[in-house]
Protein backbone atom coordinates (compact mmCIF):
# COMPACT_ATOMS: atom_id res chain seq x y z
CA UNK A 1 0.00 0.00 0.00
CA UNK A 2 1.19 3.50 -0.81
CA UNK A 3 2.50 5.62 2.10
CA UNK A 4 0.29 8.57 1.18
CA UNK A 5 -2.81 6.39 1.36
CA UNK A 6 -1.81 5.06 4.75
CA UNK A 7 -1.30 8.58 6.10
CA UNK A 8 -4.58 9.80 4.56
CA UNK A 9 -6.48 6.89 6.08
CA UNK A 10 -4.99 7.57 9.51
CA UNK A 11 -5.69 11.32 9.43
CA UNK A 12 -9.33 10.83 8.36
CA UNK A 13 -10.00 9.24 11.74
CA UNK A 14 -8.43 12.17 13.56
CA UNK A 15 -10.50 14.95 11.95
CA UNK A 16 -13.31 16.61 13.90
CA UNK A 17 -16.86 16.33 12.67
CA UNK A 18 -18.29 19.63 13.95
CA UNK A 19 -16.79 22.75 12.47
CA UNK A 20 -17.42 26.02 14.29
CA UNK A 21 -17.96 29.03 12.09
CA UNK A 22 -15.37 31.64 13.05
CA UNK A 23 -13.01 33.81 11.08
CA UNK A 24 -10.15 36.23 11.57
CA UNK A 25 -11.00 39.16 13.83
CA UNK A 26 -13.59 37.23 15.84
CA UNK A 27 -13.32 36.99 19.60
CA UNK A 28 -13.52 33.33 20.55
CA UNK A 29 -13.54 31.35 23.75
CA UNK A 30 -11.52 28.11 23.50
CA UNK A 31 -12.26 25.37 26.02
CA UNK A 32 -9.04 23.37 26.38
CA UNK A 33 -8.62 20.14 28.35
CA UNK A 34 -5.54 20.17 30.59
CA UNK A 35 -4.08 16.97 32.01
CA UNK A 36 -2.73 17.30 35.55
CA UNK A 37 -1.01 15.14 38.10
CA UNK A 38 2.12 13.03 37.95
CA UNK A 39 0.41 10.34 35.88
CA UNK A 40 -1.70 12.92 34.08
CA UNK A 41 -4.82 11.18 35.30
CA UNK A 42 -6.66 14.33 36.37
CA UNK A 43 -8.40 16.57 33.86
CA UNK A 44 -9.71 20.10 34.02
CA UNK A 45 -11.02 22.53 31.44
CA UNK A 46 -9.34 25.90 30.98
CA UNK A 47 -10.97 28.64 28.92
CA UNK A 48 -8.91 31.08 26.91
CA UNK A 49 -10.66 34.05 25.34
CA UNK A 50 -8.99 36.19 22.71
CA UNK A 51 -9.05 37.60 19.20
CA UNK A 52 -8.26 35.31 16.27
CA UNK A 53 -5.29 36.95 14.52
CA UNK A 54 -4.31 34.17 12.09
CA UNK A 55 -5.55 30.97 10.52
CA UNK A 56 -3.10 28.52 8.97
CA UNK A 57 -4.24 25.98 6.34
CA UNK A 58 -7.81 26.79 7.28
CA UNK A 59 -10.11 28.58 4.88
CA UNK A 60 -13.73 29.72 5.05
CA UNK A 61 -14.95 26.21 4.18
CA UNK A 62 -12.76 24.68 6.93
CA UNK A 63 -11.03 22.22 4.62
CA UNK A 64 -10.13 18.84 6.01
CA UNK A 65 -6.42 19.36 6.57
CA UNK A 66 -4.93 17.79 9.69
CA UNK A 67 -2.25 20.50 9.93
CA UNK A 68 -4.72 23.40 10.14
CA UNK A 69 -4.39 25.71 13.14
CA UNK A 70 -5.41 29.13 14.40
CA UNK A 71 -3.74 31.72 16.63
CA UNK A 72 -5.50 33.80 19.26
CA UNK A 73 -4.18 36.84 21.08
CA UNK A 74 -5.22 38.26 24.41
CA UNK A 75 -3.89 40.77 26.91
CA UNK A 76 -3.07 39.17 30.25
CA UNK A 77 -1.95 41.45 33.12
CA UNK A 78 -0.78 44.10 30.65
CA UNK A 79 1.26 41.67 28.57
CA UNK A 80 0.19 40.33 25.17
CA UNK A 81 -0.07 36.55 24.99
CA UNK A 82 -0.53 34.55 21.78
CA UNK A 83 -1.37 30.88 21.59
CA UNK A 84 -1.62 28.66 18.55
CA UNK A 85 -4.11 25.79 18.64
CA UNK A 86 -4.24 22.84 16.27
CA UNK A 87 -7.76 22.90 14.88
CA UNK A 88 -8.35 19.14 15.04
CA UNK A 89 -6.73 18.61 18.45
CA UNK A 90 -8.54 16.18 20.75
CA UNK A 91 -7.65 18.45 23.69
CA UNK A 92 -9.94 21.22 22.44
CA UNK A 93 -13.39 20.53 23.80
CA UNK A 94 -15.23 23.35 22.01
CA UNK A 95 -14.79 26.75 20.40
CA UNK A 96 -17.39 29.39 21.14
CA UNK A 97 -17.65 32.67 19.21
CA UNK A 98 -18.45 35.55 21.56
CA UNK A 99 -18.08 38.47 19.14
CA UNK A 100 -17.81 38.81 15.37
CA UNK A 101 -15.14 41.17 14.06
CA UNK A 102 -14.97 43.23 10.90
CA UNK A 103 -11.45 43.26 9.42
CA UNK A 104 -9.85 43.79 6.02
CA UNK A 105 -6.72 41.73 6.53
CA UNK A 106 -5.97 38.02 6.45
CA UNK A 107 -3.47 38.25 9.30
CA UNK A 108 -3.83 40.72 12.19
CA UNK A 109 -0.19 40.84 13.27
CA UNK A 110 -0.40 44.63 13.50
CA UNK A 111 -2.33 44.21 16.76
CA UNK A 112 0.96 43.31 18.45
CA UNK A 113 2.02 46.95 18.37
CA UNK A 114 -1.30 48.31 19.63
CA UNK A 115 -2.17 49.02 23.26
CA UNK A 116 -5.49 49.70 24.97
CA UNK A 117 -8.50 50.68 22.88
CA UNK A 118 -6.38 50.78 19.72
CA UNK A 119 -5.98 47.01 19.92
CA UNK A 120 -9.74 46.43 19.60
CA UNK A 121 -11.28 45.10 16.40
CA UNK A 122 -14.44 46.76 15.16
CA UNK A 123 -17.54 44.62 15.68
CA UNK A 124 -19.44 43.37 12.66
CA UNK A 125 -23.12 43.89 13.44
CA UNK A 126 -24.34 42.71 10.03
CA UNK A 127 -23.58 39.01 10.71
Amino acid sequence: MDNNRIIAAFTQGQLKEEKPNFSIGDTVKVYQILLEGEKQDKQRIQTIEGTVIAMHNLDKNHSDDISSSFTIRRISYGCGVEKTFPYHSPLIQKIEVTRKGSVRRAKLYYLRDRVGKASKVKEDISR
